[in-house]
């Protein structure tokens, strides 16, 4: 479980000024809020909905916001792309990855080739390269990834598939930071190019995992592990 902000604020977003910026009304005053999250975002940052925003003080910043949740009214969507690595990493700590006992220690962020993946696990008999992948697009109960093309996630892809190649377990692993979505598929028409190298990683062997989580005002965790459908039928 990881803790959220004590101090969250309200927010009315008014509009992107980049991948990483945007102004929001807070208090009757415009200001600058960091989005931690490159995606489109575009089914989330709309006026009608609340934002819920984390006070940030620095010398260097130049937004006093950083924008942590946005609530749809049906559910608390999590946006920030830096969560899913230490989601993963405490719900590996207290076990509750049914998928991953086989391991027994875990380092963040390990080089292998020109990439650095997300996670290594280590266990007796084989290490597990995993790369976690933020996931906020949920459209009729679906999540869907991406929602913005990512050479990055294509290099990661093919770096996994090479692990797997060389010996090592290699996994990457969807987290939904929402709790609405039923099950989840790749997105062919935002990145054809990233399915398709998703593809030749599941022919590789590298286990493709997808995960929902439980969001609330004060903590987010890791919940149930939810279905992948990688049919081309969907796409």
């Amino acid at each position: 479980m990881v803790k959220l902000s004590s101090d969250l604020v309200k927010g009315r977003f008014q509009r992107r000024l980049n991948r990483f910026s945007a102004l929001m009304e807070v208090s009757g005053k415009v200001e600058m809020v960091h989005i931690a999250n490159s995606g489109r975002l575009g089914e989330l940052l709309i006026p009608d909905y609340e934002m819920l925003l984390t006070p940030v003080n620095g010398v260097h910043r130049k937004c006093p916001y950083d924008l942590t949740l946005v609530d749809t009214g049906k559910t608390l969507v999590s946006l920030d792309s830096r969560l899913p690595n230490l989601l993963f990493e405490e719900a590996f700590k207290i076990g509750s990855l049914s998928d991953f006992t086989g391991y027994q220690f875990i380092n963040r962020e390990i080089t292998y080739g020109e990439s650095r993946i997300d996670i290594l696990l280590h266990g007796l008999a084989s290490d597990c390269f995993v790369e976690t992948k933020s996931v906020t697009l949920v459209e009729n109960d679906v999540a869907r990834f991406p929602d913005a093309p990512t050479s990055r996630g294509v290099k990661h892809l093919n770096h996994l598939s090479d692990a797997k190649s060389n010996g090592y377990d290699a996994a990457i692993v969807f987290v939904i930071q929402r709790s609405d979505a039923s099950s989840f598929q790749p997105d062919y028409k935002s990145d054809p190019d990233f399915v398709e190298a998703l593809e030749r990683a599941v022919k590789n062997d590298v286990k493709v995992l997808a995960y929902s989580c439980d969001i609330t005002n004060s903590n987010i965790s890791l919940s149930a592990r939810i279905p992948v459908d990688l049919g081309r039928k969907f796409w």
